[in-house]
């Protein structure tokens, strides 16, 4: 059955419920569009071509003198007008990536994408201007301005924060031309990897898998199982290594020729700017979480080693459950109620919100052929919703990446009052409310259990997922920074990428896991290193600042949840050190981060406790 834009349930669908996971949601894109082929889709692209064109003739030039007239300017007029160009071109470009990420594989859908990145490329370079234009006005003039136009001034946040990009401008046309040939540049190779990842295919017993479910069943409680896995997995990788080698090293190289033409110093900086964090902060984050290896995977892992009665572990038997995890699958419904409950002990707000995904089919659910692999909630616009997109397959983990992806849903809707400018979040303050959607589910599983060996497997699963989350996600920092460090003394071959791998790899999850032939190839289907440089450290950062939040949360009388939603609201218009100030929170202190790292020491010697 032919699925199109969430309107019928597809016949995978349909087998997910046969195999017990109950009738699984797809999302219905009709809030944004109909169809492929709407009119309103083709009238919007249209009008967003034309009113860039316009809005470039009206301002490019006059912003300077609009600011100089103060209160008598029009630059609270201009930039309503680009909010709302910015707001419809998000529409348009927001329904084309929802409906491939749909199925990669199918012509149709990857036509409209390309179609509909490109017509919105063209559009925006007619934007470009207005951004560069307001970097140039005098602070003074611009600070005046802000003050005496009331309309201008409800974007001070957004001004005063692009602010801080014009150290690294470009002179117009440069900008323009690195803008213009994103299309066949990084956006081109981006697009290679997704719809090579997506037919990539792992013959496993016999059968031939995609990406998910060859990864779940690295999860598998029979180890053979998971060894199979793990070298069907490296088999197809291996096979694919020159066309992933050729991506990463044309994508390393793009970002270094953008970074020395904007005079960045280190080569995570532009990371740094764009999650508007310093890099001192992050550097101590990284160090913290290095020095703590040893207390928490190293530990850990060996304590796993020993209760599946090893003396060390494969890499491939790193995710296997404990003997005493449940096996059973956990049915679409099961998982709703569980999220549901935990948002709903929280606060009942964020309960509604979070039924909203549910009840109006904001989530699309199904494992589907040519799907895109992972999870994530996608803001759209404003003036529509968030949509969320999973790989439900039943599994415990699969009910927290749910609770994580409803985390971001709720705090996009919430920061969505802040219009399309100033809702987006930085990264690193954008995975705060996911993971504490995490942590709550989490809390309110533990609370009602009171076997002990089911405690224990729940201990371990969320130990074993903060692992991921914060050591994991830093050693993969450490393994771009590597990368990128030495690309700069020219390309890089594929055994020097595993190499790289590895040596991250072996640091952070230590002595009690062996890395096995085939594993210096798993560096290969890490989107975030292909789509976001950098991206990875905001997962650490994250988890860390909710396990300091989580324990405000914990001994706050009252208010805890006001002071919560507000920082949600806030959207982009603080910054971390403001949004945490009311919870008495620093993240410019060494000691924050310490903090955050010993809630997953404490939960590991609970466990021990246990044993």
């Amino acid at each position: 059955m032919r699925w199109n834009s969430g309107q019928q349930m597809s016949a995978t669908a349909s087998a997910g419920s046969a195999a017990g996971l109950g009738e699984l949601p797809e999302w219905n894109l009709a809030d944004l569009y109909s169809s492929m082929d709407a009119p309103e889709l083709a009238r919007d692209l249209e009008k967003a071509s034309a009113d860039a064109v316009a809005f470039e003739a009206r301002w490019k030039g006059t912003l300077a003198i609009e600011a100089g007239r103060g209160g008598a300017g029009k630059l609270g007029e201009a930039m309503r007008t680009y909010e709302a160009l910015e707001e419809l071109v998000g529409r348009v470009v927001s329904y084309a990536g929802l409906v491939y990420a749909g199925d990669t594989s199918d012509p149709k859908r990857s036509k409209l994408y390309g179609d509909v990145q490109e017509k919105m490329t063209d559009a925006s370079a007619h934007l470009l201007f207005f951004a560069l234009e307001l970097n140039l006005v005098d602070d003074d003039l611009i600070l005046k301005a802000l003050d005496a136009d009331p309309a201008f001034g409800h974007y001070r946040p957004w001004v005063l924060d692009l602010r801080k990009d014009k150290p690294y401008q470009l002179e117009d046309r440069v900008e323009q031309l690195f803008h213009e040939k994103s299309i066949t540049g990084r956006g081109a190779w981006n697009r290679l990897f997704d719809e090579t990842m997506t037919d990539l295919r792992f013959n496993i017993g016999g059968e031939e898998l995609a990406l998910e479910p060859a990864l779940n069943m690295l999860q598998d409680p029979d180890g053979e199982v998971r060894k199979a896995a793990s070298d069907a997995l490296a088999a197809t990788f291996r096979k694919n290594q020159r066309v992933f080698t050729l991506i990463t090293n044309t994508l390393s190289k793009d970002k270094e020729i953008s970074d020395r033409w904007r005079g960045f110093e280190d080569i995570a900086d532009s990371r740094h700017l764009a999650n508007r964090v310093e890099r001192e902060v992050v550097d101590a984050l990284a160090a913290a979480v290095r020095a703590a290896y040893p207390r928490l995977s190293h530990r850990y892992y060996k304590m796993k080693a020993k209760w599946l009665g090893m003396e060390v572990m494969n890499h491939w038997d790193r995710n296997a459950p404990l003997p005493e995890t449940p096996q059973a699958t956990i049915g679409w419904d099961d998982a709703k109620d569980t999220v549901l409950t935990a948002y709903q002990r929280f606060s009942p707000e964020m309960a509604e919100i979070a039924r909203d995904f549910f009840d109006r089919r904001w989530i699309d659910a199904p494992v589907r052929p040519g799907k895109a692999p992972g999870a994530f909630a996608h803001p759209t616009v404003p003036s529509a919703h968030p949509y969320v997109l999973l790989n439900y397959m039943g599994k415990p983990r699969d009910v927290m990446t749910l609770a994580h992806e409803l985390g971001h849903g709720v705090h996009q809707v919430l920061a969505a009052g802040q219009g399309a400018l100033m809702a987006s979040t930085p990264l690193t303050l954008a995975e705060t409310a996911s993971v504490f959607g995490e942590m709550l589910t989490f809390r309110s599983l533990l609370d009602r259990t009171t076997d002990k060996r089911e405690r224990k497997a729940m201990l371990a699963q969320k130990v074993e997922d903060m692992i991921n989350t914060v050591v994991r996600q830093i050693a993969f920092y450490e393994f771009e920074r590597k990368v990128h460090s030495e690309r700069k003394n020219g390309e890089l071959t594929s055994d020097q990428l595993g190499q790289f791998w590895l040596e991250v790899q072996a640091e952070s999850l230590g002595p009690a896991i062996k890395l096995r032939e085939g594993y210096e190839v798993f560096w290969s289907y890490i989107p975030h290193f292909i789509h976001s440089p950098f991206y990875v450290y905001a997962y650490a950062f994250g988890d860390c600042l909710v396990n300091s939040l989580y324990a405000v949360y914990q001994n706050a009388e009252r208010g805890f949840q006001d002071k919560y939603f507000e920082m949600l609201r806030a959207g982009g218009t603080k910054h971390h050190s403001e949004l945490l100030k009311p919870f008495g929170l620093d993240a410019t202190d060494p000691a924050f981060w310490q903090k955050g790292l010993a809630v997953i020491s404490s939960l590991i010697d609970e466990l021990e406790a246990l044993d």
